[in-house]
């Protein structure tokens, strides 16, 4: 079994007799098992997905299977599947079950998807190397030593180590892309709002993207055109129309396109030699090949960042208000009163960096601060969109570094937060504007370590996103 193959390949063998869904789980289990030590999945659904493994092998011979048949899928542990756990890798959600189907998972499932298991994670998605679960960190199989990037580092390692063929993850401000760059696999954020966020454990809510890794960009865009699209239990998610990604990804059109890079990026003094020298060659041969590459400046580049964690953090303390050990999870058994229940409860449950973003947020909303901090990150933050969109109106995709480094040393950045915080500099424009950006693969440093680079387009240009990274790859 080949787990890089493109689903539409493995379906052909699955129709055909050569290949069974029960076989392609069997052997995932096997190796899911054997790989217990990359600490990836917090949970296994092994009789469950051999179950139905089968029933999607009885509507395979029946002709009657949906378009998603014998895909295996992993979910980031921030995703509601019912009747299963739910923690976002976090202890103040010990022992909860969810109670429904996120709207993604649900639409997995409807088109015949098999769900493995749920996938460790930075805890309430808030992290950049997966250190922050309270489950231990998860290991970067190229070398163990190293991060695997975070949050959804378990969703990647899960199809960096052929553990599931695709893993659905968040991305609240890199949280996908930084992953899969530090992988080597590939990794989309779509347009705020393109997916619906219903079931989606919620950090920062004007920011958070249901993100979808693979190994190859026929399946991801397989996946999208499945879950994407208008849903009655999120007022938010965007009606405009799911094109049918996987068919004009199909019918690829390698024209000249306009693209910008980011000198500010390129001439970052936190940017790898290495992966500076791996963008500028990518940018050669783009125009080797006929496309428009050309520096551009922007004005807001140093507010990005600081603008994405004040508000960002100013959401998490709205949302995570909500676990108080009162109505389910964790809760102390050193309380006195109700006062001391909310507050025992919750640093016994909340891991440190969660509670110094709660903390953090806390501060930016309160009466003093709001109108200094969060109020005028608000309006920095429209003039990032403007200005972005305004880069758009002339140059087709931004190019840039997907990560400042390759993957970095277990430990090597726990005692300094704002260390950690850079490891999202060039990823957390995407969210700020709230556009589509996508990570892919783009060789490696000389320790062998992957590098990516990042394409970011205009509101709902996913479609031209997967054609332009399947030229870029091709490149290769």
């Amino acid at each position: 079994m080949s787990t890089g193959s493109n689903l539409k390949d493995l379906q052909r063998n699955l129709y055909n007799g050569t290949l069974t869904c029960v076989d392609r789980v069997n052997e995932f289990l096997k190796t899911i098992e054997s790989k217990r030590h990359l600490n990836v999945y917090l949970s296994v659904y092994p009789e469950e997905a051999l179950a139905r493994a089968r029933e999607v092998d009885r509507k395979i011979k029946s002709k009657q299977a949906g378009k998603l048949a014998g895909l295996v899928v992993g979910l980031k542990d921030v995703l509601s599947y019912q009747e299963h756990p739910l923690q976002a890798s976090s202890r103040i959600l010990t022992g909860f079950i969810a109670q429904f189907n996120a709207t993604a998972v649900q639409r997995l499932l409807d088109e015949d998807a098999i769900i493995i298991g749920r996938q460790n994670c930075d805890e309430f998605a808030m992290g950049s190397s997966n250190e922050n679960s309270a489950f231990g960190p998860v290991l970067n199989e190229i070398d163990t030593t190293r991060v695997p990037g975070g949050s959804s580092g378990g969703s990647a390692v899960a199809v960096q180590a052929d553990l599931c063929d695709i893993s659905l993850g968040s991305d609240t401000g890199g949280s996908v892309r930084q992953p899969a760059a530090l992988c080597g696999v590939i990794g989309l954020k779509p347009t705020y709002s393109r997916i619906s966020r219903h079931g989606l454990i919620a950090y920062g809510s004007s920011f958070d993207c249901i993100g979808i890794f693979g190994k190859n960009l026929q399946d991801i865009g397989l996946v999208l055109e499945v879950i994407a699209g208008p849903d009655d239990y999120d007022s938010t998610v965007s009606h405009t129309p799911v094109p049918s990604y996987s068919n004009e990804l199909a019918s690829v059109i390698d024209r000249p396109y306009k693209i910008a890079y980011l000198k500010d990026a390129m001439e970052s003094a936190a940017l790898q030699p290495e992966i500076k020298l791996a963008l500028e060659e990518k940018i050669e041969q783009l125009k080797a090949a006929g496309h428009q590459v050309e520096g551009i400046n922007f004005s807001l580049s140093e507010y990005i960042l600081p603008t994405y964690y004040i508000l960002a953090t100013a959401e998490a303390s709205s949302n995570l208000s909500r676990y108080d050990g009162v109505r389910y999870g964790l809760r102390s058994n050193q309380v006195t009163n109700l006062e001391s229940l909310y507050k025992k409860t919750r640093s016994e449950g909340f891991g440190k960096e969660v509670q110094r973003r709660i903390l953090l947020g806390t501060f930016v909303l309160s009466a003093s601060y709001y109108d200094a901090y969060y109020t005028k990150a608000q309006k920095v933050r429209r003039l990032i969109r403007q200005e972005t969109q305004s880069i758009f109106s002339k140059y087709d995709f931004i190019l840039s570094p997907t990560t400042p480094t390759t993957a970095f040393k277990i430990g090597a950045h726990v005692n300094n937060p704002l260390e950690m915080y850079l490891a999202d500099l060039f990823s957390v424009q995407a969210n700020v504007a709230g556009v589509p950006a996508i990570s892919i693969p783009c060789g490696h440093d000389k320790q062998g370590l992957p590098i990516g680079i990042q394409l970011t387009a205009d509101d709902f240009n996913e479609s031209r996103l997967f054609q332009f990274s399947q030229v870029i790859m091709n490149l290769a």
